[in-house]
């Protein structure tokens, strides 16, 4: 999907991508305030009682407690929602209370998820909490449309993937799955973290329901935590919302506040990333002692042509090995890249103006059995960047310094 495309998709009031970033759900108080206002308070008043009972039987609008209804997060929820081309959305507490709630709300004993392989370290471990209640997870290559079509059971009720996936940066090829699941009627769930809607809509390409890791690259900056669940009318307020309402994964209204300012900036963000990610990338496959480079951009990425396919940038994720005979060669060869770095900053959080770099199989993917990470391919010597908005020939030169033989 080019850049051209992308900016020509058009919103409910007809205004284009970065018009809706910067608009889209804003509502002025008497007052007239430029900015959106902020409603930091747990409760609202009623009119009278009979207007309280109104609300509370849901025969009147308006907000009662701000664990299920804000006006600030209502900000942040319509803004991305006209973002990523959905009927609606809800926002949480964090990006794994947005993957909590769908599987609870899609979910049952006995019931059955198809989940792809590289999909983040505590996602993982969530669906594997969920097994105590008898709710199983079958685990595909992601980028194998067949596999899915096996995977699937007479109890399946979620196919569940990112793409790209952490950290390997392996991307699906979403119209291929979509098809295997309208086969089967079952919702489709595209965990859209890496790339936002600036540079790719799984609604629009036959996805049933997307999360977001609002923390991430919504905000863009590392200050708040927060998530989002996007999908039709229907499912948000027949199946959702009440997961949501009685669970309660509330987003703060401060947190909502700061995500909506976040969404002004996430088009021209997502560009820059882009482009300096691609530098590096670049860069990093002409290295020696690196045996190979993942970045939806390269051409040497397996699946390049699906990513120009269906995405308007490579993002800002990256991912890279490290030669050595052994695992303990190839680890030591990666945590000398990662201790030499004086400017990247160590940790396993991405979606921030500053780089970052980790050493998945011993953070995020850390939890995981040996078997279970060679399986998904993430091995001792690999490591993965979040590229931020420092000058890439910074981050290059701070990862020389480690990649330099001692």
């Amino acid at each position: 999907m080019s850049d051209d495309r992308m900016n020509d998709q058009h919103g409910p009031d007809g205004y284009r991508f970065d018009t809706l970033a910067v608009r889209a759900g804003t509502e002025r108080t008497p007052f007239g305030e430029h900015t959106e206002a902020m409603f930091l308070t747990s409760s609202f008043v009623h009119d009278s009682a009979e207007h309280a009972a109104a609300k509370f039987a849901g025969e009147a609008e308006g907000y009662i407690y701000s664990r299920f209804g804000n006006p600030t997060v209502r900000l942040f929820e319509t803004r991305l929602a006209a973002l990523e081309g959905a009927e609606q959305c809800r926002a949480t507490a964090s990006g794994m209370s947005a993957i909590m709630s769908v599987l609870m709300s899609l979910t049952k004993t006995g019931d059955h998820v198809v989940c792809s392989q590289g999909v983040f370290g505590t996602t993982i471990q969530l669906f594997s909490l969920f097994s105590r209640y008898d709710i199983q997870t079958s685990y595909v290559p992601l980028s194998d449309p067949g596999a899915w079509e096996a995977a699937i059971r007479p109890n399946t009720r979620m196919l569940f993937l990112e793409t790209p996936s952490n950290p390997l940066t392996e991307v699906a090829d979403l119209r291929a799955i979509v098809d295997v699941a309208k086969r089967h009627g079952i919702p489709l769930v595209v965990d859209n973290c890496f790339c936002t809607p600036a540079l790719q809509r799984p609604l629009a390409l036959g996805a049933d329901i997307v999360v977001h890791s609002a923390t991430k690259y919504l905000d863009g900056q590392g200050r708040v935590l927060g998530g989002a669940v996007l999908g039709n009318a229907r499912y948000m307020n027949e199946t959702l919302q009440p997961v949501l309402r009685y669970c309660g994964p509330t987003l703060s209204a401060f947190n909502a506040w700061m995500l909506a300012k976040g969404l002004e900036t996430l088009s021209i963000r997502m560009r820059h990333h882009s482009e300096s990610a691609m530098t590096v990338a670049s860069w990093l496959e002409k290295q020696p002692g690196v045996r190979r480079v993942r970045y939806p951009w390269l051409e040497s990425h397996p699946q390049h042509e699906l990513a120009r396919a269906q995405q308007s940038g490579g993002g800002a994720v990256l991912a890279f090995e490290l030669a050595g005979e052994t695992d303990a060669e190839r680890r030591a060869n990666a945590w000398r890249v990662v201790d030499g770095c004086r400017l990247l900053s160590i940790t396993a959080n991405l979606g921030d103006v500053k780089s970052t770099i980790t050493h998945p199989a011993s953070t995020t993917h850390g939890r995981m059995s040996p078997a279970a990470r060679a399986e998904a391919g993430i091995g001792e010597g690999l490591l993965r960047v979040a590229v931020g908005l420092e000058d890439p020939a910074d981050i290059c030169a701070d990862l020389a310094r480690g990649l330099e033989r001692p």
